[in-house]
């Protein structure tokens, strides 16, 4: 029995460094005895420091690694998000209808004891007009008026609502390299130059210029869209979906902002353009700005042209980034002795910010799959891989949704997305379902979905999707006490404007403590010392 004593991650960055973080924190990498967790980077690599939106699991996962939220707040530029605002999604602007509408992070209301609101809202209970979203969370209304999802006093990664964050990627890899050095991870500055395999085709060593040879039980390929490893070495295939998501490129701006005190926007905007969508991220000191387009129906000039016009004057001047992507994964994201994590394994558009979450799931499988003995290495990379396709086929079905429901039929693009061939049987069969009846519990396999039951339901009404309840009205005979909630909820949410703090205000204190405490420190460590 050969038991595992090394991890090697190649490749630093988010995905380097937030896996490598994982691995060392639950595996207790800092003792003599755990399992050591290694990292080599390349010096010449610089990090992109595009705006970077996550979801709500990155807070049990930063606190898993013992990330203190203030220092990761300072550090990483960060702020906080609460759900995404998707504009001119349903239909084209200047057409008469709602123009934008919310997927929040927060559940749909449900006291214990009380009604599933959804069946009361399909049937007219809540006042005339209100969005689903608005009409069973109070995160719609205190989003709109610029309220932070938490205050001062809660604890780390904790508060009343539910909550990401928008960070700055190159800030927050940083970061987590302090951060990771401090649990025992021992990091390596040179450049990769081959892999080298053994007789049976797994990794025997990986080269590097700097420091020759460097050798572990198990590889982890974050080498990005590059995939040193995964591709280059164990020739693991891609399997492209851009028959489904069509966006396959994106351009970029930093654009600052006109005042230090100017509002922070508490969620992602994804404003629908003819060909695709601009995301739009605030950050501490900047706004992330980015036109995500398929090239099949648009190009980069007329897609920068589109951006700048968004951003206004403001975009005058500033550098624009294009980057080039393709929806797919690897089916064998884990082979041999090697597991693509990240860009590396494979990448869905950025439209609900899965990028992060895919990478916190594999380093959480990764850790809690991860084999005692070397010779169970296959078994356990095909039950990664089967939980790992899963995950991605759910996630594209939850995306491909957002474009195949709108109304808009003003582009090819938007034409294009309509066209049942590009919509996958198991979405289809779900929405034919849902004309009937709204989405349940049941439709969802837990373990193997990221967007559970109230994220499908909050887009899918979002788009004005129509199920209709009106032969089982009989079924839900609590009319006049779901007023009574619906009514309640909206009192509710006028109280939590007084309680929580502006989102900015929010970020400029806790990122003040921060600094106060390393001054503290700082002085307590002259005073020891001296």
């Amino acid at each position: 029995m050969a038991h595992l004593h090394k991890i090697l991650v190649v490749g630093g960055g988010t995905a380097g460094w937030l896996t490598a973080c994982y691995l060392a924190k639950a595996l207790n990498a800092a003792s003599p005895e755990g399992i050591q967790v290694e990292l080599v980077e390349s010096p010449n690599i610089g990090l992109l420091g595009v705006g970077e939106a996550t979801f709500p699991s990155i807070r049990s996962t930063l606190a898993a690694i013992g990330l203190d939220e203030r220092r990761f707040l300072a550090g990483a530029t960060a702020t906080f998000k609460q759900g995404i605002r998707y504009v001119n999604w349903v239909r084209p602007p200047g057409t008469s209808g709602p123009d934008h509408f919310f997927h929040p992070f927060s559940l749909p209301s449900q006291r214990d004891g009380s009604l599933e609101l959804l069946p009361y809202w399909l049937l007219g209970g809540a006042p005339e007009g209100v969005a689903f979203a608005e009409a069973v969370t109070m995160q719609t209304h205190v989003v709109d008026h610029g309220r932070a999802p938490k205050r001062a006093g809660d604890p780390d990664y904790q508060g009343p609502l539910n909550h990401a964050y928008h960070f700055d990627a190159a800030c927050f890899a940083r970061v987590l390299a302090e951060h990771g050095q401090s649990l025992g991870i021992k990091r390596h500055l040179a450049t990769v130059e081959r892999t080298e395999l053994d007789e049976q085709g797994a990794i025997a060593r990986i080269v590097t210029a700097e420091l020759g040879a460097l050798s572990a039980d198990l590889y982890v390929d974050c080498t990005g869209l590059r995939a040193s490893l995964i591709d280059g070495a164990m020739q693991s295939p891609f399997r492209s979906r851009r028959d489904v998501l069509f966006v396959d490129r994106a351009v970029a701006l930093q654009v600052p902002y006109p005042n230090a005190d100017t509002p922070i926007t508490p969620y992602t905007t994804a404003t629908a353009q003819e060909a695709g969508w601009i995301w739009d991220i605030g950050l501490r000191h900047r706004r992330g700005i980015g036109h995500v387009y398929s090239s099949r129906h648009s190009d980069a000039e007329r897609a920068e042209a589109l951006v700048r016009r968004y951003v206004g004057p403001a975009a005058e001047g500033l550098e624009a980034l294009h980057i080039k992507f393709e929806t797919g994964y690897r089916p064998e994201h884990w082979r041999k002795n090697c597991v693509a994590v990240g860009l590396a394994g494979g990448f869905v558009e950025p439209l609900e910010s899965t990028g992060i979450a895919l990478v916190e799931l594999a380093a959480y499988m990764l850790t809690h799959l991860l084999p005692g003995d070397v010779g169970d290495m296959e078994r356990t990379a095909r039950r990664f891989n089967e939980m790992m396709v899963a995950r991605y086929d759910r996630i594209i079905d939850f995306i491909k949704m957002h474009y195949c429901l709108s109304q808009r039929r003003d582009s090819a693009f938007w034409i294009d997305n309509a066209d049942p061939a590009s919509i996958p049987a198991t979405l289809q069969d779900r929405l034919a379902l849902w004309r009937h009846r709204p989405p349940h519990r049941l439709d969802f396999i837990a373990d193997l979905e990221m967007f559970m039951t109230a994220s499908w339901q909050y887009v899918l009404y979002g788009m004005e999707f129509h199920t209709d309840l009106e032969p089982m009205r009989s079924a839900y005979p609590h009319m006049d006490a779901a007023r009574r909630e619906f009514a309640m909820i909206r009192q509710v949410a006028d109280r939590a404007l007084a309680d929580l703090p502006d989102h900015r205000a929010l970020v400029e204190q806790l990122c003040r403590e921060h600094e106060q405490h390393r001054e503290r420190d700082a002085a307590l460590a002259v005073a020891v010392g001296g």
